[in-house]
């Protein structure tokens, strides 16, 4: 029996209060963290080869299905608003493509060939690295691509929330996060998909901190694609600065980036 297939701690859900089932999520919760923090070295392992490949030019791909796969590619979808890297640096792919995002495709997840099929179409190379994403570790369409790429030399990884799985086994680089049964038994899109996200951030975040792209704790090369962002930017070009409002918003309108905005004015 999978681990994250077990049955719940709790039973007779149907009869909690409201209060009883919010209690109870949220004490099962606070255990992922943890999870997680027993696992650092494997994080860091893999984010330290994931950074020698994209400071030559390589790229960042996920796979993964169902939950997997969304949370996959909302953390590619969220770097480039974030970190203003081009939309092909760190690339998101789910079984099924982008209509399962939003809807389950039926027999997606089951092709052992699929994902490298949908790879190539980005022609990954070996300066490339791949982390696929699946709770169970047993995701044929997740571990198809990830054992393909081993062989073809490319830097692979993996997130799942099961000891000693297939997907562990076919990964170079492993991260096995094991947060126990889930409060409604199997439903992995919550503890699991809760530590998939964390490590997800912890990657993502850690590359690209590492790539160059925070300045002190600010995202300098954020797009200002909103209001909010805007207002974000001018404050941190006040902030860098120490100038007035109305400079700010000048110096961010006239380069477009505060890393620019802030470097014209410190050359």
């Amino acid at each position: 029996m999978l681990t994250t297939e077990s049955a719940s701690q709790f039973d007779n859900l149907e009869k909690m209060s409201v209060h009883e089932l919010l209690t109870n999520i949220n004490n099962e919760d606070k255990t992922v963290p943890y999870a997680v923090e027993k696992v650092i070295p494997q994080i860091e392992a893999l984010i330290e080869q994931i950074v020698k490949r994209m400071q030559q030019g390589g790229r960042l791909f996920y796979i993964g299905a169902g939950t997997s796969g969304r949370l996959g590619v909302v953390d590619a979808s969220e770097c480039p608003p974030t970190y203003g890297v081009s939309p092909d640096v760190v690339i998101g792919i789910i079984a099924g493509g982008d209509k399962a995002i939003r809807k389950s495709v039926e027999n997606a997840e089951d092709d052992e060939n699929q994902a490298w099929i949908d790879l190539q179409a980005y022609k990954i190379n070996s300066l490339d690295s791949l982390i696929g994403i699946a709770a169970s570790g047993r995701t044929p369409y997740v571990i198809g691509g990830v054992k393909t790429c081993r062989e073809k030399g490319i830097l692979t990884g993996c997130i799942t929330c099961n000891k000693g799985s297939k997907l562990a086994a076919a990964a170079e680089y492993p991260v096995e996060v094991v947060v126990g049964p889930e409060f409604v038994t199997g439903s992995t899109r919550m503890k699991s998909g809760t530590a998939q996200k964390l490590v997800l951030n912890m990657i993502s975040t850690s590359v690209m901190i590492r790539l160059g792209k925070v300045r002190g704790n600010k995202m300098v090369d954020m797009q200002l694609s909103n209001e909010k962002l805007v207002h974000r930017g001018v404050r941190m070009v006040m902030d860098e600065l120490q100038i007035d409002e109305k400079q700010a918003e000048a110096l961010l309108q006239q380069h477009g980036s505060v890393r620019k905005a802030v470097d014209s004015q410190k050359q």
